[in-house]
């Protein structure tokens, strides 16, 4: 268990410093520590919920507290991987229970980089929530980035290898904007500060991250709808190259048939086929198929199936 005073910098502590302190306060927990140690904060809710059993961020009014859940997909494993913890919050600061070392590196981060004029519950909550996204902007960047890859590619190869990738970023893209649909009720439901918890005028640092939230939102989706149309555009190179093949076969076919005919006529070796005891007649039919392919190529040609 870790805790913290939210100072002009945040301060680490002893837990017991926390009752008589003037400051909020910050505590990480593990589910087991919550259960050992819950009368220490008197947050009067009991969380007896398992991390596996978290599948979404949510925030929940109590009566004299607000608890909910965090689900942060893995920015390096999306679609696989997600880090779970749940928190519970007053007026006097919150606590986060599970999966501690996700949550310790963004407090970590926080202390390294972070030093606040006006220190409070509200700019902490924010500066963790801005964590949790501080890179997305970045990686939404290297999403569309690698579809104009694609997109080039595709217009000169069919590599069926670009539609699996389409694919899988269409589907992160998916998770993400879930996530990101989830970070603006949780930022709503703080801003309606429901139970008084938060100085109002300090409710601006909700405002800010849920319009932060929303330009990302909107971002992953306008890369959402860019891999549907990479992927539309590699389908239509490959049914435009179906259409040439079929063309291509149609052509032979077309040429061949006439051909085929000939051969089936004088293959039948009717006894009383005057062409059979002609001098010129294997000539003549040689060069009426030679005219028969010479006037077909010229025909497709002026029709441009060639």
């Amino acid at each position: 268990m870790k805790t913290y005073l939210i100072k002009e910098i945040l301060t680490e502590c002893e837990a017991g410093e926390i009752r008589n302190a003037k400051e909020q306060f910050v505590a990480v927990l593990t589910a087991e520590e919550w259960r050992e140690k819950r009368d220490v904060f008197d947050m009067g809710i009991d969380i007896e919920r398992n991390p596996d059993e978290i599948y979404t961020t949510k925030a929940e009014v109590n009566y004299d507290s607000l608890a909910g859940t965090f689900s942060i997909p893995d920015r390096n494993n999306i679609l696989e991987n997600s880090f779970n913890f749940s928190f519970v919050l007053d007026e006097r600061g919150i606590l986060f229970i599970g999966c501690c070392e996700k949550v310790e590196k963004h407090i970590n981060e926080i202390i390294r980089t972070k030093k606040w004029r006006l220190p409070g519950l509200e700019r902490f909550i924010y500066d963790f929530l801005e964590q949790i996204v501080w890179n997305d902007q970045s990686l939404l960047e290297k999403y569309e980035k690698e579809l104009d890859r694609m997109e080039d590619d595709i217009m000169e190869s069919e590599d069926e290898r670009w539609l699996s990738r389409a694919n899988e970023i269409r589907r992160e893209i998916r998770e993400l904007r879930m996530h990101y649909e989830q970070m603006i009720d949780l930022g709503q439901e703080f801003e309606e500060n429901e139970n008084n918890f938060f100085k109002h005028e300090n409710l601006r640092y909700f405002r800010l991250f849920i319009a932060r939230i929303e330009r990302l939102r909107d971002i992953a989706t306008f890369t959402r709808d860019y891999s549907v149309q990479v992927r539309e555009l590699y389908e239509s190179r490959l049914e435009i190259r179906q259409n040439r093949i079929m063309t291509l076969l149609t052509i032979i076919t077309t040429i061949f048939m006439p051909l085929t005919l000939i051969a089936g006529w004088y293959g039948m070796n009717f006894r009383y086929m005057p062409e059979l005891d002609s001098v010129w007649g294997y000539p003549i039919v040689i060069l009426v198929s030679l005219l028969i392919i010479a006037g077909s190529l010229l025909y497709f040609k002026k029709k441009k199936w060639l």
